[in-house]
């Protein structure tokens, strides 16, 4: 009498735990997606611009293709567009590091 009642116990454990399980992996698949956090450049602006330094501003890698330039270039103008309560020294900033990447500058310095 003992072994059914254990025996059915254990099958009602079981169906509880996986309904558990079921459900904690439909909530895990339907949470947003959160970004990971990107660390970004510490450091100031150097004396004069460089492409590393450009590559930095705009997030992308030195020898990017010139689309993925410009859409960086986008990105990050309209966080820092002085029009929506951005600085004017950077967007002067983040404008020089798009022509540096595009090799329209060979190195030189901001307006500021």
């Amino acid at each position: 009498m003992t072994i059914p009642l254990i025996a059915s116990l254990t099958v009602a454990a079981a169906a509880m735990g996986g309904r558990y399980m079921i459900q904690a992996w439909q909530a895990f698949k339907a949470r947003p997606v959160v970004p990971r956090v990107r660390r970004f450049y510490p450091g100031g602006f150097e004396q004069q611009m460089t492409k590393r330094e450009a590559s930095l501003i705009l997030g992308v890698r030195e020898h990017s293709p010139p689309d993925k330039i410009k859409e960086a270039h986008r990105r990050v103008m309209v966080a820092n567009h002085p029009d929506s309560e951005g600085s004017h020294y950077l967007a002067s900033k983040i404008n020089e590091a798009k022509d540096m990447l595009a090799g329209k500058l060979r190195g030189g310095s901001s307006v500021f």
